[in-house]
């Protein structure tokens, strides 16, 4: 089991440097932040560029696994996004990977440009997006022509670090995203279906395992061979509210066949509010008992 933390681009550099240092610091295996251009309740808050702030991120630490969680095709292209992640691999030293959504059929990102960037089929864009980020990171003159991505004679010199390419982490609950994941992906990512109690919660993602473990073997693909990423976001109770409740994700996502929990950093008041302390005794009596 891997525990990773996700630390929102809310805060100005010199605020949020300390976390993303702490972070490794603290001996978690990742670190991630959202892709958005504003985010549910904190819209009207602070807010940076996940590309910036993923560079400084990856600039200031040496060792921890740094990534997006998700990039959204709701405003980005694959074209100029495939360059960001070369810099990035470049800069990190290999230690970028990149989550990636099909992006939302509302909110912010699409409400922002009034609605012109919501796709027809939110699913056939995803799978474009991935198909064409894909052949961008690994091969040099490509061309593509899509519903809603082209590209023509696409470079990509000097190619990733990382190789053949950055991991992808695709995030995926319905049969089509599940076959893309299995696919495409180096790992998958769910945040469970919203539910009202956290049984029922946990009883989505033993669902959603089951329903991906069939979407493998329909690529033929070992199921050791990909990551199982759990993003705790959604549950009903914050996963860091205490470290007896940080202790019993582990254990239940474990259990289920996860191999890498996500936990929000803890925020003052609003989403994911909590106390930041706790990172303290979870780095101290927990993540030195991860395998």
């Amino acid at each position: 089991m891997r525990a990773g933390i996700t630390i929102l681009p809310e805060y100005r550099w010199a605020e949020a440097k300390p976390r993303w240092l702490a972070a490794e610091a603290y001996g978690f295996a990742h670190a991630w932040t959202f892709d958005h251009l504003g985010w549910g309740p904190l819209v009207g808050h602070t807010w940076f560029g996940s590309v910036p702030t993923l560079s400084a991120a990856a600039l200031a630490t040496s060792r921890i696994e740094l990534g997006f969680m998700v990039a959204s095709p709701n405003f980005r292209h694959p074209l100029p996004f495939a360059r960001d992640v070369l810099a990035l691999d470049d800069l990190s030293d290999g230690r970028i990977s990149v989550g990636i959504g099909a992006g939302g059929v509302g909110g912010y990102d699409v409400e922002v440009f009034g609605g012109a960037t919501k796709a027809a089929s939110p699913a056939r864009r995803y799978q474009e997006f991935v198909e064409l980020l894909d052949a961008l990171l690994t091969r040099d003159r490509v061309d593509y022509s899509g519903e809603y991505y082209t590209a023509v004679e696409a470079r990509n010199a000097p190619g990733c670090v990382q190789r053949p390419r950055t991991p992808f982490i695709l995030a995926a609950d319905g049969p089509r995203g599940q076959a893309l994941a299995a696919k495409h992906g180096q790992g998958w990512v769910t945040l469970g279906s919203a539910r009202d109690s956290l049984d029922s919660w946990w009883k989505s993602l033993a669902e959603l395992s089951a329903r991906f473990d069939e979407a493998l073997a329909a690529e033929s693909r070992d199921r050791a061979s990909v990551r199982r990423f759990l993003q705790t976001d959604a549950a009903p109770v914050f996963s860091l509210s205490s470290v007896e409740c940080y202790r019993d994700f582990l254990g239940r996502a474990d259990e289920l066949g996860f191999t890498d929990v996500l936990a929000p950093w803890p925020r003052a008041d609003g989403p994911f509010a909590g106390d930041e302390s706790i990172l303290d005794t979870v780095a101290a009596d927990v993540l030195p008992t991860l395998s």
